[in-house]
């Protein structure tokens, strides 16, 4: 006999614009993000025997972060995920807990004739900041917040070497190569009871986000790298040690590889080991490189 073990459902990729404008200064200030509601609780019927009296329509949802976007402050996004999940929660009583995730662009402010411009912006970049916030009911508020799409690369300081060797194994041991990544990393809060205590927390969720990108772009820099995996546990013990309410911190990272190119038949050019310059980016197969680590 068939039984439906998981139900939730929602809306995906919210887009979101949100000024603030000082009317003294004139200066304005923008947010730009994408948001994905799930929502679970006795939604059962609405399966398994066409009943939509226990449905939020999906555009009930999208409409509801809009609402909510106007009503209340959208940063930190540790706070607008928490209030638009736990709204879901204490509306709906059938509704027991509410997902929110939240993609937030970088919107970085023009330097004008050295002077920052009131009113322009421009993309800095792909990296963007990420936040899931889970409310429960009867349990509190759940929230991960991340750095994703941050690229790095260095061009020395990494080595690996000391891997299996056996009649599989072509990669040959290198003492100094290129290191490239896309940094995802998230590091996930002591449950929270309520909104009210989101909100108390709110100078944290800043001060963690900026520790852990200047954590893991000073440890990807200065570390001479024996491996990825040995790189990203010193990155989750340093930010552990920063942000004392964090229980948990994540990575993953692809190995975004750069071969060298062998120029030899050319009139014998030199351009491989120490003689290297010119490189082939590779776009996959890559190495992905996982790992977290707890208190």
């Amino acid at each position: 006999m068939a039984k439906l073990s998981l139900a939730q459902y929602g809306k995906d990729n919210i887009r979101v614009y949100k000024v603030h404008r000082n009317q003294e200064t004139g200066v304005q200030d923008v947010v730009e993000m994408t948001v994905c509601v799930l929502l679970q609780g006795d939604i059962e019927t609405s399966y398994t025997e066409a009943d939509n009296s226990v449905v939020v329509a999906t555009d009930t949802m999208k409409q509801t972060t809009y609402i909510m976007a106007k009503q209340h402050p959208v940063t930190p996004p540790e706070l607008f995920g928490s209030i638009l999940a736990s709204h879901f929660v204490e509306t709906y009583k059938h509704i027991h807990s509410a997902q929110v995730k939240i993609i937030t662009y970088r919107w970085t402010r023009m330097t004008v004739d050295g002077k920052p411009h009131p009113h322009s912006f421009m993309r800095d970049g792909a990296e963007t900041r990420n936040v899931e916030a889970v409310a429960t009911e009867g349990k509190g508020i759940d929230v991960r917040s991340a750095i994703a799409g941050l690229l790095v690369l260095k061009s020395t300081g990494s080595a690996f070497h000391g891997f299996i060797r056996n009649e599989y194994a072509a990669l040959q041991e290198v003492d100094d190569r290129i290191l490239s990544t896309e940094v995802d990393c998230g590091w996930k809060w002591d449950t929270f009871g309520s909104v009210k205590d989101v909100e108390a927390a709110i100078p944290k969720f800043d001060e963690a986000w900026n520790s852990a990108r200047e954590i893991t772009m000073t440890t990807f820099a200065k570390d001479q790298s024996a491996s990825v995996q040995n790189t990203m546990y010193k990155m989750c013990e340093q930010i552990l040690a920063a942000v004392p309410m964090v229980n948990a911190v994540d990575y993953s990272l692809p190995n975004k590889h750069y071969f060298e190119i062998d120029l030899s038949w050319h009139k014998g050019l030199k351009n491989t080991g120490k003689d290297a310059e010119v490189y082939e980016p590779q776009s996959n197969p890559n190495g992905l490189i996982q790992c977290t680590v707890a208190r």
